[in-house]
């Protein structure tokens, strides 16, 4: 007897249909028999798991005028986006002790269009008693960064806080994620150049020289190599770097890490002709420093890909002063689309490996149980990709609450046109449907 369904997507070519029942996946069968309540035919299409973005910085509660769950978790759903992990800072309270976690899961409660997971925070104000705490709320780990936030709230780990973080949280069974560059080198470098008036995007650009990552990504590795803990390196920013988590790896050492799209797709010229839209720490690279990432990724050297989804309003970006702006990049609707296009597309990038960055290795890393892998049983989370459509990002497109995207203006191969969330679809069209439905997810 044929078994109804309450989705089948359908795919053709030989490929498993999917069939869906209580938002699980429950077969994966060519020519799936059976009714269904829906049917979508994808056979036009490349159905991939939902994108698990690990590092989103959706600022809620205490900063949704910079974007909030609800308008965050819109563009992350119309960009395929179907799991996020929020990032402890720029919330207020941030994310460092169990009465912050749940002020950040309120703030997200019936607004969510995604399912989000949460960092916890690791910073010398709270104390290492507090990563227990965290760790028993659920948290996927804790997140430390080795120069300054930009945000009082959240100090950057001197040298004994990151290492007995990393102690605890080995005890734990929990990673550390580092923001790694040098507080010494950077800031006197920022220091030296404000006070001669040296203050345009190249000047900001010089003060955060690739050496500045290096130092600091082989300090974490020497703290997590001494204390036994996981680490997690986020968003590197140049070959060599991604070489020396690679090196550690080969050596024993529990370590992954990750890029961003703007490292992958824009430079450091694009970052002179942009301006303040395109300031991010680490900054942007030149293009010979790009293609040894890409040379890297492509490699499989690199373990995930994620946004750093970073935005803020229009006026913190204004000035003349590159250094005075806010250094952040708004990228929660573009990464599947940029990654097909650049990657895919492009320069020959795998299917499966395209999955494995952008859905498994983030999934598996940060403990979502049922995320990131198709597989029967696994929640049916899945964004539908139209390879043949060419797209141009316009501003109005964008669905984050500032919509100040340094990519405005690409065309790109590879339009995101559905998006699912445990059988129900969230985003269609690059519009959002029915009511938010994200939940908060606890690391299992």
């Amino acid at each position: 007897m044929s078994k109804a369904y309450d989705l089948i997507i359908r795919r053709g070519g030989g490929d498993p249909d999917v069939g869906v029942i209580d938002g699980k996946i429950a077969a994966l069968v060519p020519d799936l028999e059976g009714g269904a309540r829906e049917e979508v035919d994808a056979r036009a299409l490349m159905v991939l798991p939902g994108v698990v973005d690990a590092h989103v910085h959706l600022n809620d509660p205490g900063r949704a005028d910079w974007e909030g769950f609800a308008t965050g978790t819109a563009a992350l759903a119309c960009g395929g986006t179907t799991t996020a992990v929020d990032m402890p800072l720029n919330a207020i309270p941030p994310t460092l002790d169990g009465a912050s976690f749940a002020a950040k899961e309120a703030a997200a409660r019936g607004v969510a269009r995604v399912d989000v997971a949460l960092w916890g925070g690791l910073t010398p104000a709270g104390s290492l008693d507090r990563l227990d705490e965290l760790a028993a709320c659920g948290v996927v780990g804790f997140k430390a960064f080795m120069s300054a936030s930009g945000v009082e709230e959240f100090e950057a780990a001197d040298d004994l806080t990151l290492l007995e973080g990393m102690g605890r949280a080995a005890r734990l069974g929990l990673p550390v994620a580092v923001h790694a560059e040098s507080d010494t080198i950077t800031s006197r470098l920022a220091a030296r150049a404000v006070a001669a008036g040296r203050t345009d995007m190249e000047d900001y650009l010089a003060s955060r020289p690739v050496v500045a990552e290096l130092e600091a990504i082989e300090r974490a590795l020497l703290f997590a190599r001494e204390t036994g803990c996981a680490l997690h390196v986020v968003h590197v920013s140049t070959g060599r770097g991604v070489a020396l988590v690679a090196e550690a790896r080969a050596r024993g050492v529990d370590v992954t890490c990750e890029t961003c799209p703007h490292y992958l797709v824009l430079d450091a010229d694009d970052a002179v002709r942009i301006g303040a839209a395109a300031k991010c720490a680490p900054p942007l690279r030149p293009r010979a420093e790009v293609d040894a990432l890409w040379d890297r990724l492509l490699h499989g050297d690199v373990d995930l890909i994620a946004t750093d989804h970073s935005p803020s309003p229009a006026a913190l970006k204004e000035g003349d002063s590159a250094f005075a702006a806010w250094g952040g990049i708004p990228g929660a609707q573009t990464l599947l689309a940029l990654m097909y296009h650049h990657g895919v597309a492009e320069r020959g990038l795998q299917r499966a490996d395209l999955m494995r960055l952008l859905a498994a290795a983030p999934a598996g890393r940060f403990g979502l149980k049922g995320k990131g892998v198709p597989v029967v049983g696994a929640d049916a989370d899945f964004a539908l990709l139209d390879p043949a459509a060419s797209w141009t990002v316009a501003r109005d497109d964008l669905r984050d609450r500032h919509r100040l995207s340094p990519f405005t203006g690409m065309t790109l191969r590879g339009h995101v046109v559905r998006t699912i969330l445990r059988g129900e679809t969230i985003a269609l069209d690059g519009q959002v449907v029915g009511e938010p439905s994200g939940r908060v997810l606890r690391r299992q």
